[in-house]
């Protein structure tokens, strides 16, 4: 049985992490910006957790395994109050673009 080193994984952390960045800054509608910084989130918890298993040798160490459980569940915290809050922007101004969203500052 063979295993993929840690340097794939990191790479890997590393790709979605910058697909998560470019979502975040190319993309103009809210629920977008939302998926973006989760995708983020997940390259970040994937680099932690392979770490965490470099680190620990024959398992993956639980305080790695800890810190991406309490990532996760914060994560989806905040996603799920991003998306009501866009749905309240949506309901309220008709629109997730955030550059139109900024147009109404007054």
């Amino acid at each position: 049985m063979s295993f993929l080193p840690v340097t794939f994984y990191l790479g890997v952390a590393f790709l979605v992490f910058i697909v998560g960045l470019y979502i975040l800054l190319a993309k103009r509608n809210i629920l977008r910006i939302v998926l973006g910084i989760e995708t983020m989130l997940s390259g970040c918890n994937l680099a932690i957790i392979s770490l965490g298993n470099r680190l620990a040798g024959t398992g993956i160490d639980p305080l790695a395994q800890s810190i991406v459980i309490i990532s996760i569940a914060v994560g989806a915290g905040v996603a799920a109050l991003a998306v009501a809050l866009a749905a309240l922007a949506y309901r309220r101004f008709g629109t997730l673009d955030i550059t139109k969203l900024s147009e109404l500052k007054g």
